[in-house]
C-alpha cells in the first residue's frame, strides 16, 4: 500500500482509504448497508493488514452508529491511523441540531469523540455548505477545535469552487486553520469536478479524497445491459446522478483493459482514479469481503500509456463554456 501527503500537510495517507458508511443499518443509511460489529471488527481488520491507515465516517452515518462501530473496531489501533469524521447533518430533531454554526460545530465534536472512543480526529470535515450560517462563524469554529488538540486538521465536503476559495481567503486573512482537504464524488464515468474543482486544489494544494469511486456501484459491472440485480444499492438508492450510456461506453472500455490484467472492471476503475495525481486517497467501503478484497488489489493494477489514453477518451467530458475559452486564451500566448 502506497502513501500520499493530504493535501499541503506532512501527513501521510494511505491511497485506499476505508469509509464505515455501510456500518450500523439505521435510517436512510441502510440502503448503504447495514454491518455489524462483528461484520465491521472483521473487515477493519482485514484493511489494517493490507496496510491501509485512513478511516472515514459521519455523525450522521447510521444516525451515530457508524462511528460507535468504527471506534471500538479500530479499539487499540486507533493510535496508528488516520481518522476522519464529518458534521453538519441533522443529528436531533430541535432547530439547532443541524448545520455549521459554533454551537453546533462545539457539541458535535464532542459527541462524536465520545462515540469514536478517542480524544481527538486528524480530520474533521464539513459535510456540505451551509448558506444559513456565515462562514466566518462556521471557520472560526473549527479553528477553535484545532486549537483545543480536538482536531488535527481540517477539511470539506461537496463545496463548490468558489466556496472553498472564499474560506481558504477567510482563513488565511485571520491566521485560522484552513482547509487541506476536499471529499468528493468523482469517478471515470463522473469527472465534472475537473472543471473547477481540480485546478482549485493544484493551485491551492487541498487534498483530495473520492467518494462513491464506482459511481453507487454501477461501475461494478452488474449493469452491462443497463439493470442491475433487485438486490444491487442502486435498485433502493439510485444514487449518485449519472450519465448511464456514457457510464457504459466507459464500462466496455474498462472491461477490455481488465481482462487484459485478469482484474474485474471495478478494479480497473479505481486504478484509473489513482492514477489521477490530484487524488489524495480514495474511499472504498465493502458490504462483503469479496468487495473488499476486489477492492484492495486496486493498487497492484499499472495502466499503461496507451490504456490511459483509451480510458481518457471513452470517459472525457463535453466541451463547455468557459472551459473551452480558457483553453483557446492558454493558446495565444
Amino acid at each position: 500500500m502506497n502513501h500520499r501527503f493530504l493535501g499541503r500537510t506532512g501527513l501521510l495517507v494511505s491511497e485506499l482509504c476505508f469509509g464505515a458508511m455501510t456500518f450500523g443499518g439505521k435510517g436512510m443509511w441502510a440502503n448503504a448497508g447495514s454491518q455489524t460489529q462483528g461484520e465491521a471488527d472483521n473487515l477493519v481488520a482485514r484493511v489494517l493488514d493490507a496496510g491501509v491507515n485512513f478511516f472515514d465516517t459521519a455523525n450522521v452515518y447510521s444516525e451515530g452508529e457508524s462511528e460507535k462501530i468504527l471506534g471500538k473496531a479500530l479499539g487499540a489501533r486507533r493510535k496508528g491511523v488516520v481518522l476522519a469524521t464529518k458534521v453538519a447533518g441533522r443529528v436531533g430533531p430541535g432547530p439547532n441540531d443541524i448545520g455549521l454554526s459554533r454551537r453546533q460545530i462545539l457539541e458535535a465534536i464532542d459527541a462524536s469523540l465520545a462515540r469514536l472512543g478517542t480524544d481527538y480526529v486528524d480530520l474533521y470535515q464539513i459535510h456540505s455548505f451551509d448558506r444559513l450560517t456565515p462562514l466566518e462563524e462556521t471557520l472560526g469554529a473549527l479553528d477553535a477545535v484545532v486549537r483545543s488538540g480536538k482536531v488535527r486538521y481540517i477539511g470539506c465536503s461537496n463545496l463548490a469552487a468558489w466556496q472553498i476559495m472564499k474560506a481558504i481567503a477567510i482563513s488565511e486573512s485571520r491566521g485560522w486553520a484552513r482547509f487541506d482537504s476536499l471529499q468528493a464524488y468523482y469517478s471515470i464515468a463522473g469527472r465534472d469536478l475537473e472543471r473547477e474543482l481540480v485546478p482549485l486544489l493544484v493551485d491551492q494544494n487541498v487534498g483530495l479524497m473520492v467518494w462513491s469511486p464506482l459511481a453507487g456501484g454501477f461501475l461494478s459491472d452488474k449493469y452491462a445491459g443497463g439493470k442491475g440485480p433487485a438486490e444491487a444499492r442502486r435498485a433502493k438508492f439510485d444514487f449518485p446522478p449519472l450519465d448511464k450510456e456514457r457510464a457504459l461506453k466507459c464500462i466496455a472500455a474498462m472491461r477490455e483493459v481488465a481482462d487484459a490484467h485478469d482484474a474485474t472492471v471495478a478494479r480497473v476503475a479505481l486504478a484509473w482514479l489513482l492514477d489521477q495525481k490530484v487524488v489524495s486517497s480514495v474511499i472504498i467501503g465493502a458490504k462483503t469481503q469479496e468487495q473488499l478484497e476486489d477492492n484492495l488489489k486496486a493498487v497492484d493494477i499499472k495502466l499503461s500509456a496507451e490504456e490511459r489514453k483509451r480510458l481518457d477518451e471513452v470517459s472525457a467530458l463535453p466541451p463547455e463554456y468557459p472551459g473551452w475559452a480558457l483553453r483557446m486564451a492558454a493558446g495565444w500566448r
